[in-house]
């Protein structure tokens, strides 16, 4: 599988498809979250509700958001690989972070929630055939492809741990 092209998505997720190596994007996602995982399970509870400044998500709300957003995009995967040619619509990240009720959780029960979601992205992915990946859907007012999303994917999960190792676990 190659890599998206740069038409087949939006100019914002560029920063998080070329975080992404050459090589499988499926057994990047099979292995990629294990890394994520990990480190979450490793930190103390009493770490959940850091931020790293005032106004900045709790570390809870980022593994909250990892979660949504994946949800996101990988129903854009399916709506699209399914060959569904309706616009979706976007989401506030904010708002979901404060709706989520992520701080009232453990980081052990994101924890989980994380992988099962991820070995369902990895499960529905699996089932695409080839004519599915390139398959371009509009969503966020802006086109997409499937195999685009799988590299968003990976990428913004990638993207949020660097940002909790760095900002948040110096």
């Amino acid at each position: 599988m190659k890599r998206p092209d740069p038409s087949e998505y939006a100019p914002y997720y560029g920063r998080y498809i070329e975080q992404i190596p050459e090589g499988s994007i499926l057994d990047l996602l099979r292995t990629q979250v294990r890394g994520t995982l990990e480190l979450l399970r490793s930190l103390p509870e009493s770490k959940g509700d850091h931020r790293y400044a005032p106004e900045k998500w709790s570390i809870r709300q980022v593994v909250g958001h990892v979660i949504d957003g994946e949800r996101v995009f990988s129903y854009r995967a399916l709506r699209f690989g399914r060959g569904d040619t309706t616009e979706l619509p976007g989401f506030e990240e904010n708002d979901y972070a404060r709706e989520g009720g992520f701080d009232a959780r453990t980081l052990r029960h994101l924890a989980d929630e994380l992988e099962c979601v991820r070995h369902a992205t990895v499960l529905l992915y699996e089932g695409f055939g080839e004519e599915s990946w390139v398959r371009k859907g509009i969503a966020s007012s802006n086109p997409v492809t499937v195999r685009a999303l799988a590299y968003i994917i990976a990428g913004h999960e990638r993207h949020h741990v660097r940002i909790l190792r760095e900002k948040y676990l110096v």
